[in-house]
């Protein structure tokens, strides 16, 4: 017989609400892997220290001039790149996921905790570097986790209904694996996703009570399950993420969050999703300011330098650029950009080849026109698709393009996957086409080879 956790029975109670109160919030699970990632304490005076930068003294921010009308028309036939529809970096994913799930419906939880276990200590990653114990471990809660979304988001099963049963099946699961963190961790982070799905993505101040006493209380559930494993994150980059995942949480969480995080970057150095999450939970708006951003963004960056050079600085600013302009301002430039060079130095396939294209292309510049000192930053950063695309890029990943154009890790549900990738591809060949909008205009054939793009008379 499966016990009634006091924690657990909290939640339930809170979690067995009119449903149909949840209609409109909205969640990404990539919004939960944007917040698996620990934080570190730094100076005030950090800023201080900081190299001067000389600025030019008129902000600009430019946008692409529209393709006409001709020209439009004449791409099909003059610009010649490969669509990958099903990259090997999706097919990884996928499979690893399906993996995951299976063997959770199979309830063969042991050969499910062995495989987390081993990928967890071996850091293994797709190409794309995605971590595989991440995979696995999402899969393996897929099923109770969208369930319990579907109940939230869509009013279905019927309201009133409970949508905690999933969620108890994994208690149980853990009550006969105790000591097994795999399986810990599936079933915290269970509980973490299901917080989101009642947290949404505004500000909690805007939440209604219940809603943040759902919340809640799937966290305070995670944190005690995690607490049993208290002191193994040293051994285990899986555990210091879930750690750190936990901070959102907490409002107390500003002074651990850049010691968590420079603790999970060194347990787990290739993986730049983390320094992504550090750089995102050292914003003013969540726990740290900008003086912390820049000193951490370094520190980083001077401990990664054999694995990265200046990656991880670009790395650390990867999203607090696109979302907040203050960070966007403060931004080394150079720095910045060396660091885009390092990074396809050290990463060369193509899947972050598209990442920072479409990066440049469209994410950074959708926040054009917000502020002006920001403006002088991107100006720069939109540049450097130029450069990204001719020297780097041999084909277009759809999907990546279409992330990037409703913003990286956002709130978006898509309801059409075709449709999304279909905008994808259009925004990258629009953005290809532009680069070369001369060479098409004269009637010149753009092909791009695995060495590099070559213009020739069609």
């Amino acid at each position: 017989m499966h016990r009634q956790n006091p924690a657990l029975y909290q939640v339930k109670i809170i979690n067995e609400l009119d449903v149909t109160e949840m209609r409109d919030l909205r969640l990404s699970f990539s919004v939960l892997r944007n917040a698996i990632a620990p934080v570190s304490a730094c100076m005030e005076t950090a800023k201080a220290a900081m190299p001067a930068r000389n600025r030019a003294a008129k902000p600009v921010c430019h946008s692409a001039e529209p393709i006409d009308f001709q020209v439009k028309r004449s791409i099909a036939d003059h610009l010649n790149i490969p669509v990958v529809e099903a990259t090997s970096e999706h097919a990884e994913r996928t499979a690893f996921q399906n993996k995951g799930q299976k063997l959770a419906r199979q309830e063969d939880w042991e050969t499910l905790s062995q495989l987390i276990f081993d990928a967890d200590q071996t850091r293994a990653k797709t190409r794309g570097g995605m971590p595989v114990a991440d995979l696995l471990m999402y899969g393996a809660r897929a099923d109770v986790v969208l369930a319990a979304e579907h109940a939230l988001f869509d009013g279905k099963p019927a309201s009133g209904a409970p949508i905690l049963d999933g969620i108890e099946a994994l208690e149980q699961v853990l009550d006969e694996h105790p000591d097994n963190y795999p399986v810990a961790l599936i079933v915290a982070h269970a509980h973490l996703d299901m917080g989101w799905a009642w947290r949404g993505t505004g500000w909690l101040t805007e939440l209604k009570p219940q809603n943040r006493e759902a919340f809640a209380a799937h966290f305070d559930r995670a944190t005690g399950i995690l607490n049993q494993f208290s002191g193994l994150e040293p051994l285990s980059p899986a555990l210091a993420a879930a750690r750190c995942a936990l901070l959102a949480g907490y409002p107390n969480s500003r002074t651990r969050v850049a010691d968590d995080y420079e603790a999970l970057i060194d347990l787990d150095p290739k993986n730049p999703h983390h320094m992504r999450a550090m750089g995102n939970h050292l914003l003013p708006r969540w726990f740290g300011s900008l003086a912390q951003l820049e000193l951490e963004a370094r520190r980083t960056a001077s401990r990664t330098i054999d694995i990265w050079g200046a990656g991880a600085y670009t790395w650390s600013y990867f999203d607090a650029v696109v979302i907040d302009d203050a960070a966007c301002a403060q931004v080394e430039v150079e720095f910045f950009i060396e660091g885009l060079h390092d990074i396809l130095a050290h990463a060369p396939d193509q899947h972050t080849v598209n990442l920072l294209a479409a990066y440049c292309a469209v994410a950074v510049r959708a926040g054009c026109g917000s502020a002006d000192e920001a403006d002088l930053v991107r100006h720069q950063l939109i540049d450097c698709a130029d450069w990204i695309i001719r020297d780097h890029m041999t084909e277009i990943h759809p999907l990546v393009w279409a992330h990037a154009t409703t913003g990286f890790d956002n709130s978006a549900r898509v309801r059409s996957m075709r449709n999304f990738a279909e905008h994808g591809r259009r925004n990258a060949l629009d953005v290809i086409a532009t680069l070369f909008r001369d060479d098409i205009a004269r009637g010149h054939q753009v092909t791009f080879t695995p060495s590099g793009p070559m213009v020739s008379a069609a």
